[in-house]
Order: structure tokens, then C-alpha cells, then sequence
């Protein structure tokens, strides 16, 4: 009975209702869209003999921006489309200006978009009528029998009224009363599913004209990756030299001074049981200062890399608290740069299925084949992860996209929680 009451209620939910007014409103502003940038264009390819073509051929291009703007708040606002904004070059003064109107790729880009979105449009609104004027209609048709019908003139010129017919059958009866209602319940009901497809030659002409192009996401990409290894960098540096200072330079210090101590005590003449836990205090410094400092090589490039990811691994897994399996396929060696990327993400999410998943086993694949490094790293946890929710995923989503690389994460609550990483090198 739930699932019936859904499926009838299902054509006028909210998300359905709102799917229908876009698929209302879209094909007339598309349609307004179309007229007013044709026009601009004709007229301002018919003056661009004269000054003033340039610069109507220009207002028609901004003019196709601003209708853009609007088609992308539609689409969000009534259907949730997140469609990305491009980038916009502005110039300085009138002139430059202009320039940079005519000579921008989204203008371009607006203008196509603005001359092709009537030929989608129109079949959402063609869904709208089929799937929900006519559904409504033929399902009261019993209450609007009066106004279904059809006229004939015959050849004495007398007009007849004839009701709706289906297969040569006239519903103008009780019994056949269920051929038309039967058919509008099941438009209804299919209105909405209806509308959804055809709106998705709709959606994919407004991303690919109104969203930023590959090479605009590929600018972006490379600026937000620059940023953030600059940010890295910077980040690495400052630990470096906290930790060398608080650390290894302190018992260093404290070294030197034992050192300078027994050289007194020896010169003194002291005796060999204070002399020696004076020894046994520098040697305490001396070991710990180096145990620091291979700690601090270990966060920059772990030497266990030098014999291969596969090994990395292996030795990671060892050290893990956590059970992990660990299976490898490296046919072609990756670069050194691939390599240390994916045993520090491999090295996070242990980490964190450790810390937070609760799972009791943890499992390290990895292959790399034609150019292509592929890591994943499954755990029987509670789930939940999410990327950008505070888990680490969302750093190490950066720090593989200044690589090219791909980040996914697979996590129902409930688990398993699997995170695949793809680095081509």
C-alpha cells in the first residue's frame, strides 16, 4: 500500500512539480533566447560594415551570457543542476571591453547555446503535454465528456458532435469510460519518468555550453593543485625546522654539553662511576637525536621506497596496528614521485581505518600497468567516510590531483569502506 501510495503521488511530489514548471517555462525562454540572439546577429552582421555592428554584436554576445545566467539559476533552483560558471576574461574601458566580449570563449560558447537550446526544449514541453495536459484530461474524461468530442459537417451541412474514439469505439458510455481513464492514470504516472528523459538532452547541452570547457577545468585544476603544493611545501618546511629545532637541535645541544662535561671530568680526575653515567646520559642523546632524524626522513621520503612500492607496503602493513593484507602487481615501475604519492595515501588510510572504522582487517591492492597505478585499500569498518567530511580524504584527493589522478571512496554506512586511487605516471 506504501509503495502504491508513493507511485500515485510520485508525478505530483515536490521534485516532480518542480520538473514540470521548468519543462514549462524552459522551450518559451529558450525560444526568447533564440529570437533576440539571432536577430543581434543578423542585424549586426548586416552593419558590421559600419562602427556600430561591432558593438551590437557584442551586446547580443553579453546578451547570451546573461540568458546563460539565468538558464543555470533555473536549472539549479527547479532542478538541482549544479552546472559550473566559466571563466571571464574582463577588459579595461569601452574598447577593451568589447574585446574581451568578442574574443571570449564562453561568449561564444553562450551564443551556440542560445541558438540550439529551442531543439531540446521543446521536447520537455512536448512531455509536458503528452505526459501530464493529456493525462489529466483523459483521466476526467468522464467529468469533461461535454467538451471531448469532435465536430463533423455532413454533406446536408448538419454538424454532428462525436465523442473521443479509440480503436473505432466511441467512450461516450459508462463501461468505455475506462479507456480513456485507464490511459491518463498510466501517462500520469508515467509523466514524470517521461519528462526526465527528455529532459536530458536538455541537461547535457546546457553542461557542455554554459559549464567551463575541458581546457577551462584543466586551467582551474592546475591553479587550485599549484596552490595547494605550494601550501604543502610551505607546511613541510615549517615541520621540518620545528622539529629540528625542539627536537633533534636540542639534544644535539645537550649532547655537546655531556661531551664537554666529561672532558672536564676526565681532566678532574673523577671518578670511572660518575664519568660513566655521563657517557651513558650522551649516548642516551646521541641515539634518540639519530631515531629523530630518521623519523624525519621517514615523513619526507621513506627509504624502504628505494626497494619498491611493493615493499613500502609490505613494511607499512607490518607496522600497522591494524591486520592488513597486502597484494601486489607492479609490472612497469612507476616514477618516484607516483610511488612516494601512493604510499603516503596508502599510509593515511590505514591510518584512518585504524583510528576511526572500528574494522577488525584492512586490505592493500596495488597494480601498475600501462601507465597506469592503481591503489585500493578496503576495510571491514562501520563506514560513513566521506570526502571533505574531516577524514583526510579530501587532502589526499589534492595531493593526487597534482598528479592527474583520480580519488573515489565507496562507503555505505554499515561498511565496507573502499578508497581507489588512480595515479597515471
Amino acid at each position: 500500500m506504501h509503495r502504491l501510495r508513493a507511485l500515485v503521488a510520485f508525478p505530483f511530489g515536490r521534485k516532480a512539480l518542480a520538473a514540470l514548471l521548468y519543462g514549462v517555462l524552459a522551450f518559451p525562454l529558450a525560444l526568447a533566447g533564440f529570437s533576440l540572439t539571432l536577430a543581434g546577429l543578423l542585424v549586426g552582421g548586416v552593419l558590421s560594415v559600419t562602427t556600430l555592428g561591432p558593438w551590437l554584436i557584442a551586446v547580443t554576445v553579453r546578451g547570451a551570457l546573461a540568458m546563460g545566467r539565468l538558464q543555470r539559476a533555473l536549472a539549479r533552483v527547479l532542478l538541482g543542476w549544479e552546472i559550473e560558471e566559466p571563466e571571464r576574461h574582463a577588459g579595461t574601458g569601452l574598447l577593451g571591453w568589447r574585446r574581451a566580449v568578442l574574443a571570449d570563449r564562453s561568449g561564444r560558447r553562450a551564443v551556440a547555446c542560445a541558438l540550439t537550446t529551442p531543439f531540446t526544449g521543446v521536447l520537455a514541453y512536448v512531455a509536458v503535454v503528452v505526459g501530464y495536459a493529456y493525462g489529466v484530461l483523459l483521466t476526467l474524461h468522464p467529468l469533461l465528456k461535454r467538451w471531448n468530442y469532435n465536430t463533423v459537417r455532413a454533406a446536408d451541412g448538419t454538424e454532428r458532435h462525436i465523442s473521443l474514439e479509440f480503436f473505432g469505439f466511441q467512450v461516450d458510455t459508462w463501461p468505455r469510460w475506462l479507456i480513456p481513464v485507464t490511459l491518463g492514470l498510466l501517462l500520469l504516472a508515467t509523466a514524470s519518468w517521461l519528462l526526465r528523459g527528455a529532459l536530458t538532452p536538455h541537461r547535457m547541452l546546457l553542461t557542455a555550453l554554459l559549464g567551463p570547457d575541458a581546457a577551462d577545468r584543466r586551467i582551474r585544476t592546475l591553479e587550485e593543485t599549484r596552490a595547494q603544493a605550494v601550501d604543502d611545501a610551505a607546511a613541510t618546511l615549517r615541520r621540518i625546522e620545528r622539529d629540528l629545532h625542539d627536537g633533534t637541535q636540542a639534544r644535539l645541544v645537550g649532547l655537546a654539553m655531556h661531551l664537554t662535561m666529561i672532558r672536564e671530568l676526565i681532566t678532574a680526575g673523577a671518578e670511572p662511576d660518575r664519568l660513566l653515567t655521563v657517557v651513558d646520559t650522551a649516548r642516551g642523546n646521541a641515539t634518540q637525536a639519530i631515531s629523530d632524524l630518521r623519523h624525519l626522513v621517514k615523513g619526507i621520503h621513506p627509504p624502504v621506497l628505494d626497494q619498491g612500492l611493493d615493499t613500502a607496503l609490505a613494511t607499512l602493513a607490518a607496522d600497522s596496528a591494524l591486520p592488513v593484507e597486502v597484494t601486489a602487481d607492479i609490472g612497469s615501475r612507476p616514477s618516484p614521485a607516483v610511488e612516494s604519492i601512493a604510499y603516503f595515501c596508502a599510509a593515511e588510510l590505514l591510518a584512518n581505518a585504524t583510528k576511526h572504522s572500528g574494522a577488525s582487517l584492512a586490505t592493500v591492492e596495488v597494480t601498475a600497468q600501462d601507465g597506469l597505478l592503481r591503489l585500493s585499500v578496503r576495510d571491514d569498518g562501520r563506514g560513513g567516510a566521506v570526502i571533505g567530511a574531516g577524514s583526510g580524504l579530501a587532502g589526499l584527493l589534492t595531493r593526487v590531483r597534482t598528479v592527474d589522478g583520480t580519488l573515489t571512496c565507496d562507503s555505505p554506512p554499515g561498511g565496507p569502506t573502499v578508497v581507489t586511487v588512480r595515479l597515471p605516471y
